[in-house]
């Protein structure tokens, strides 16, 4: 038999960068130099990429390497000597670190302005000192400690925030913590026939399914973060992953949890349902550490799949794609995963990808007229025999709204190298590059106008006689009522001022998207990014119940005061 054609199909989003670099110095295990990097830091792309974003933004490839890690600016820390004296009795000595390389790995997050920062030596976000709770009883006496210290506290998971999550800012400019929670990692209960698990807020997600894979189940849980993010970090930021229009969102499958909080333990949600009043559960999730730290969840799993079809389509026009996305929407008909992407993102990674697959499919795409058409990757998983009724069932939708079948190597190649676009982040940083993405939901309505503002407000934002954005948008979760929106934006970097560059895009966008009745955010969270325009979304009045809930639990406001609350 021949060999099949190499086809790899990935896509741009940086979902939180995972190379070893000064960039991200807590990949790099203990004790382990960096990787060599390569000298010309566009020679990952292929050579039809290359020319693609020339040609679009008018870019030159240029050497920026970020400053080695050695060389990161670190202040000493400020946790006084009789603060770590009652921590490490607390927790035990070594359980408090303030050493520089456990204070450099939980620097930050994974934005674009995080690695910015980073790359130029700037840790000034870096915690004056790491704790590591191993219970919930040790995490709620530690956050009663702090209080009565006047030490803020920020939960740390993997690290990927995109939003400025673990900035730790404080008004009051007291020392802080990162509380990281990698000792609470375990799978401490499994009810088969509840299909639900008890779990700590410390495990990743390839290790829990793993840990499932064993007996027979799957969460499904797969955000573009899944190698490097929690499950504490789903619950309190309220993730979204690769097959959430099938699975559901991660607030969806939490069942219940745990918050340990300065002012005590709340035990909150009651399976498989209570009517006993409005349902607090909902307070912790998406809270962001700003109420409290989670030490417990309690899950839904299911049956893992028997199998799986992962496949790609080619819509003529994005106007095309939504209208067959609404209507499998309307009748109940999406795919577990759904990733509509439009024409630039479509073309981008045509070009992007690698082998004589890829270039097959672009000249099949181009005999059939749809060289400038918009590549839809679906999956199904499941029962085998509902997997082909659900086929069979959206088939026909997707024809009447002229979508043609383009074949199961370009899901199947998706699928395989999903994981991989973080990789390419610090690559394109390294040559010059502004690489970074938003997102928002809206309804079916209004989703063209959303798409249409947001784009608009961008090229206006970063565009320059001679050098324009390319912008790359894509659907990945369907609602019955509506869809989320993801762009990524790479643009020719300033280099003088690469902050205030992406700052002032940001701050266009987010208005040009509330405007045209988007949400602030659709899984990314609030973190210290968006928080200026809370307000806008949940009204004043909300932010003021969110205030005094904050108050009850938290009176001395040492609960990540940076994020979610505006000033």
């Amino acid at each position: 038999m021949p060999e099949q054609p190499e086809l790899t199909i990935q896509g741009w989003g940086p979902g939180g960068s995972r190379a070893a670099t000064a960039t991200a110095p807590e990949d790099v295990p203990e004790g382990q130099p960096e990787p060599a990097r390569d000298p010309d830091p566009a020679a990952a792309l292929p050579k039809a990429a290359r020319r693609h974003l020339a040609r679009e933004l008018g870019w030159e490839p240029r050497a920026t390497p970020p400053v080695a890690v050695g060389e990161i600016r670190l202040a000493p820390s400020r946790l006084p000597a009789e603060a770590r004296d009652a921590l490490a009795a607390l927790l035990g000595e070594e359980h408090v670190r303030t050493d520089r390389e456990a204070r450099l790995r939980r620097a930050g997050g994974k934005s674009y302005l995080d690695l910015l920062r980073r790359r130029e030596g700037d840790a000034s976000d870096a915690p004056d000192a790491v704790v590591l709770p191993g219970s919930t009883e040790e995490t709620a006496a530690l956050l009663g400690l702090c209080a009565e210290l006047g030490v803020v506290v920020v939960p740390f998971g993997g690290g990927t925030s995109v939003v400025g999550g673990l900035s730790g800012m404080d008004p009051d400019d007291r020392p802080s913590l990162a509380v990281d929670l990698s000792r609470m990692a375990s799978l401490t209960s499994v009810d088969v026939a509840s299909s639900l698990v008890t779990v700590g807020p410390g495990m990743r997600g390839p290790v829990f399914e793993e840990v499932l894979g064993a007996r027979g189940l799957t969460f499904g849980h797969l955000p573009q973060s899944w190698e490097y993010a929690t499950l504490g970090g789903y619950a309190a930021t309220r993730s979204a992953g690769q097959s959430s229009t099938g699975v559901g969102r991660f607030d969806e499958l939490v069942a219940g949890l745990t918050l340990a909080t300065p002012s005590g333990v709340l035990e909150l949600g009651h399976p498989p349902a209570s009517a006993a009043g409005p349902d607090l559960l909902g307070l912790a999730l998406g809270s962001e550490g700003a109420l409290g730290v989670i030490t417990e969840l309690r899950l839904r799993v299911r049956p893992a799949p028997q199998t799986r079809v992962y496949e790609g389509w080619s819509f003529r026009t994005w106007a095309d794609g939504l209208a067959g996305l609404q209507r499998l929407a309307r009748h109940d008909l999406l795919p577990d995963v759904v990733r509509l992407s439009d024409p630039e993102e479509t073309r981008a990674n045509l070009l992007n990808a690698g082998g004589t697959g890829a270039r097959l499919l672009r000249g099949s795409l181009r005999a059939r007229g749809r060289a400038d058409g918009c590549l839809l990757v679906v999956g199904w998983e499941g029962l085998p025999h509902v997997v082909r009724a659900r086929r069979r069932a959206a088939v026909p939708v997707l024809r009447e709204h002229r979508a043609a079948r383009v074949g199961r190597r370009v899901g199947e190649s998706w699928r395989a190298h999903r994981f991989a676009a973080p990789y390419l982040r610090d690559r394109l940083m390294d040559a010059g590059l502004l690489v970074e993405t938003l997102e928002t939901a809206a309804t079916w309505t209004a989703l063209p106008a959303v798409y249409d503002a947001v784009r608009t407000a961008l090229r206006n934002a970063l565009g320059r006689p001679g050098r324009q954005p390319l912008l790359m948008t894509h659907v990945s979760h369907g609602y019955a009522t509506g869809a989320s929106l993801y762009v990524t934006v790479l643009a020719d970097r300033d280099d003088d001022l690469p902050l205030q560059q992406w700052l002032g895009a940001k701050r266009a966008a987010t208005e040009a998207l509330l405007a045209a009745g988007g949400t602030l955010t659709h899984h990314h969270a609030v973190g210290a990014d968006h928080r200026p325009w809370l307000a806008r979304e949940v009204g004043p009045l909300g932010v003021e119940v969110l205030r005094a809930v904050k108050q009850r639990l938290d009176p001395q406001g040492v609960c990540n005061p940076g994020v979610l609350l505006p000033d």
